[in-house]
């Protein structure tokens, strides 16, 4: 019998939407992160739920729409250091037990989820640091 999906594991499209709803809360109320995000969220959000469900093995609507996501890239323009990656993660971890994600599952998905936000981190680097915007990049 065939496993389920990391994303259906998950909770399928409304989890990955509950939890990134919950995630940018936190954010918000947190005085190092908050100052990274631009002022308006929704974009950051709408973008967030689309790739998390392409991430997690669910329908490729991020690429579909913005083509590879090229994360590193994308995220030039903010001064990511090593704080914010760790808090990042942290908050993720919170909104996905809030949500009711599976223990086991939260355990999968952080073993890759934990290198691609220290992958993130930029601060000190001579990056770019326009933004791509919607650009959809091949």
């Amino acid at each position: 019998m065939d496993q389920p999906s990391l994303f259906a594991q998950f909770g399928g499209r409304a989890a990955v939407e509950a939890v990134v709803e919950d995630f940018y809360v936190r954010v918000e109320a947190d005085a190092h992160m908050r100052p990274i995000y631009p002022e308006d969220l929704e974009p950051g959000k709408a973008k967030l739920k689309l790739f998390l469900e392409q991430w997690l093995g669910g329908e490729a609507r991020y690429s579909d729409l913005y083509g590879h996501p090229r994360l590193r890239r994308r995220h030039f323009p903010f001064v990511i250091d090593d704080l914010a990656a760790g808090r990042w993660l942290r908050h993720m971890r919170e909104a996905m037990t809030a949500n009711g994600v599976p223990s086991g599952v939260q355990a999968h998905v952080f073993e890759r989820l934990g290198p691609l936000a220290h992958h993130m981190v930029n601060a000190g680097e001579n990056v770019p640091r326009e933004a791509l915007g919607d650009a959809r990049l091949s």
